[in-house]
Parts: structure tokens; sequence; C-alpha cells
């Protein structure tokens, strides 16, 4: 795993992802998830990859329940992206990697 990521919980999830100075990418996945662990190389190699242009955030469900309940996550892996502080776009599901490139790409030009 790329030393990038943050693991957020309840308690740091204001301060690592709300109150960036940049963009984050926060992915809601579970251990057991079979789709999150396929997506997580691809999270992994995107930390590096946009690393100071973009924030790379994990949130587990099991462990950040109130989190998924907050953000209206229903599925998992869910990738929010939050700019300002504020919810700007939300795909379920595990993307291929250039989708997941093109949001970055759109967020970051925003």
């Amino acid at each position: 795993m790329s030393d990038s990521i943050i693991h957020a919980s309840d308690e740091s999830f204001e301060a690592d992802v709300l109150q960036s100075e940049i963009p984050v990418l926060v992915d809601f996945y579970a251990d057991w998830c079979a789709p999150c662990r396929r997506l997580a190389p691809v999270i992994d190699e995107l930390a590096e990859e946009y690393e100071g242009d973009m924030r790379f955030v994990k949130v587990n469900v099991d462990d950040n329940a109130s989190l998924a309940v907050q953000f209206g996550v229903q599925s998992i892996p869910t990738l929010i992206f939050f700019k300002g502080g504020q919810q700007v776009a939300k795909t379920v599901g595990a993307p291929p990697k250039p989708r997941i490139v093109q949001e970055i790409a759109q967020i970051l030009a925003s």
C-alpha cells in the first residue's frame, strides 16, 4: 500500500478530508469486499501519481459506519471526491483506472 494514503476514522475525517487544502478522493471500503480489494492497487497507483495534487483517503465502513451513513454509502466500494470541504462527485463500484483519472482531471481543472 502506498505511504501517501491516509486511513481516516470518524475522529480524523474532518481534518483529513473536509479541511484539506487540496482535493480529496475518499475510498469507502471493507476488508472482506472483493471489488474493494481489486480496486486497492489502482488507488495506490493514483495516490503516487497525484501526490501533492490530490489527497487519497480510505475509510473502512465496518470501523466507521457513521461516516458511511453520513455520506449515503450503501454499496462498496464507493469513491467520493471532495473539493474545498464539499462533496463534488461520487462513484459507486470499482471503476476502471481511466474513468477515475478522468474524474480527477475534471476536479483538478475546476
